[in-house]
């Protein structure tokens, strides 16, 4: 797969499969992007589970905090990556002990390692890399519009949930 350009159908059925989703590198900084994306994801209805061995067992926004993949009770969705690209291949390998497989490793923006994402792509596992699942969420739901951003459109005024194109949800186009 080409992980230089992704479709937007591809990220959207990712987006829409997905339920569980286990963040690698969560931190308990509220100025960290690792704390805001987990806490948007949660907002969206994602069951988010923070991973990360200095912080285990404490709780990141309400969610208990997991050393590794391995100790994470529920089957896990999507892996996502808060991690250098090095570390990532480690990850990777982590995720794919797991049993059931997660369905998508996903790499957060600036991360990137093509020998794991083939690693992870024989066994059926999908992979996204060099992008973020909340931007992406906002893009695709037309909700990063919502302050402006690519509508064309400035306005003071707040949005309306399901008037226009502010609708919180991945649907079609």
């Amino acid at each position: 797969m080409n992980h230089d350009r992704y479709d937007d159908a591809y990220i959207r059925e990712i987006l829409n499969a997905t339920r569980t989703i286990a963040m690698v590198g969560a931190s308990a900084n509220v100025a960290r992007p690792s704390y805001f994306v987990l806490k948007y994801l949660s907002e969206r209805g994602y069951t988010m589970f923070p991973v990360n061995p200095g912080l285990a067992g404490g709780e990141i926004h309400g969610r208990k905090v997991f050393a590794r993949l391995s100790d994470v009770p529920d089957p896990i969705d999507m892996v996502e990556i808060f991690r250098n690209s090095e570390a990532a291949g480690l990850i990777v390998d982590e995720a794919l002990q797991l049993s059931p497989l997660p369905k998508v490793i996903w790499m957060q923006l600036g991360i990137r390692n093509a020998a794991a994402a083939e690693r992870a792509e024989v066994l059926g596992v999908k992979v996204v890399m060099n992008r973020c699942p909340k931007i992406e969420f906002g893009r695709l739901s037309g909700e990063i519009g919502w302050a402006g951003v690519n509508s064309r459109v400035l306005s003071a005024k707040k949005p309306t949930v399901g008037v226009g194109f502010q609708r919180l949800a991945l649907g079609k186009p």
